[in-house]
């Protein structure tokens, strides 16, 4: 089986390079760290990890590498002897550990799952323990762990409605590898059965909530003054925010349309964009001139020129890591990629901020979260565009609502917190029973 999977993979990877090599080419910042993808890390990386005992903690991308922050800062006291390495696999998530863990814990990139080079990245590695945020589970690294008897460890799982069928249809390859992991730590009781079924043990699946639940761990000594960028790009004084964040293609078109209509009837409206992928900032410029909206991007503000108040009605954040200093300056926040797109985008920040939250019906991969919001009153769900336009208009028209939106939101968040402490348990648990503290 392995070796077929080998084959098979090396054929794939060679058919989808020039792919692979584009979107990391586009995403810009690509040769920096490029060989780590390899396995093949800089001298500085094996100096710094000479002689250490390590715990090697793997975050996909920024959503993964916000909850690896606090699995980290939340273990660092408790195991003081022990040197922190976290691999990322995109641009965007060494970007934000760059910027929220301190030079101590050692950042890399994952090596792409091909047996030599996994098997270098472990060499150079060589760690005591692998955590693993969500579900990354890649075959050669689940099979170099269990041969170097390093305990696997998969934090905050969620095995999400498209790859459940995915994992059983494959089951004859990761049923072995799901047996395998030492702890799991689901989100909720349905993803702990979905474990079960795939091949997990029953005694190692803890049922124990989202660490996306869990408050936030700002990276940055000074937060940014949203009130004074917003000014600086001119946005009239006293004018309501529309907040979309982290949208994906075609929603924020259909948000400029939405946000032209609703000006009519509330003049005071201001549109804040933040596209998921920042490179789309120009593409997505260009949509709002041929809608002849006047539109500034963020890194063109200019912090030292006199404000125009007036002289934008839409504020184009092309930066990464800045969404959530929005959230709390919002009337009302729409998550992006449930409109168009599958999956959605986490609303808990802005239900912590105390907003009102709208989304589309495309909350897939937030399938226990999602429902909470709704069933305590916290969010309101639209199945199209032109319910989202209403749905915007009514909540602009009443102030009232959506303070009881957010209150409610926020409400949410403080109940289901606790899922970093027991999180953090768990692998302490399994670091004693391994010897390892």
């Amino acid at each position: 089986m392995r070796t077929i999977y080998n084959i098979l993979f090396t054929i794939g990877f060679l058919l989808s390079f020039p792919y692979y090599f584009f979107r990391l080419w586009r995403r810009g910042g690509w040769r920096e760290g490029f060989r780590e993808r390899f396995g093949i890390y800089s001298a500085r990386v094996k100096q710094a990890l000479t002689n250490r005992r390590i715990v090697w903690i793997h975050a996909v991308s920024v959503g993964e590498v916000n909850l690896a922050t606090l699995l980290v800062r939340a273990l660092e006291p408790r195991l003081p002897t022990l040197k922190f390495v976290v691999s990322t696999t995109t641009t965007t998530g060494m970007a934000e550990l760059r910027r929220k863990l301190p030079l101590i814990v050692e950042k890399v990139y994952y090596p792409i799952d091909r047996r030599p080079w996994v098997r270098r990245a472990f060499g150079i590695l060589n760690p005591e323990v692998l955590i693993l945020i969500e579900a990354e589970l890649w075959p050669n690294a689940l099979w170099q762990a269990r041969r170097r008897r390093v305990p696997v460890i998969l934090a905050n799982a969620r095995i999400s409605d498209r790859s459940f069928p995915r994992y059983r249809r494959a089951g004859f390859l990761f049923r072995d590898l799901f047996q395998g992991l030492e702890a799991v730590s689901a989100q909720s009781e349905r993803d702990r059965d979905r474990l079960v079924q795939l091949g997990c043990r029953a005694d190692v699946v803890h049922p124990v909530g989202s660490l996306k639940f869990e408050p936030s761990i700002a990276g940055d000594t000074r937060p940014l003054d949203v009130p004074k960028l917003l000014r600086q790009a001119g946005m009239p004084d006293n004018a309501r925010v529309l907040l979309a964040g982290s949208t994906h293609d075609g929603e924020e078109a259909a948000l400029a349309d939405i946000f032209s209509r609703l000006r009519k009837k509330h003049p005071d409206l201001y549109l804040v964009l933040v596209p998921r992928h920042f490179e789309r900032a120009r593409s997505i410029g260009s949509q709002l001139s041929r809608r002849s909206m006047r539109y500034v991007y963020r890194s063109e503000v200019n912090f030292a020129a006199e404000p125009e108040p007036g002289s934008s009605e839409c504020l184009l954040v092309n930066s990464t890591g800045e969404l959530r200093f929005f959230y709390p300056h919002a009337h009302v926040v729409f998550i992006g990629k449930s409109l168009h797109g599958v999956g959605g985008q986490n609303p808990i920040e802005p239900a912590a901020a105390g907003r009102a939250i709208v989304f589309g019906p495309n909350m897939q991969n937030f399938p226990d979260i999602a429902p909470r919001f709704l069933e305590a009153d916290a969010a309101i769900q639209v199945r199209n565009a032109a319910q989202l336009e209403r749905t915007l208009d009514d909540l602009l028209s009443d102030p009232a609502r959506c303070e009881t939106l957010g209150r409610n939101a926020q409400q949410v968040v403080d109940s289901n917190r606790g899922a970093l402490d027991r999180n953090v348990a768990m692998i302490l648990d399994v670091l004693k029973d391994h010897g390892i503290v």
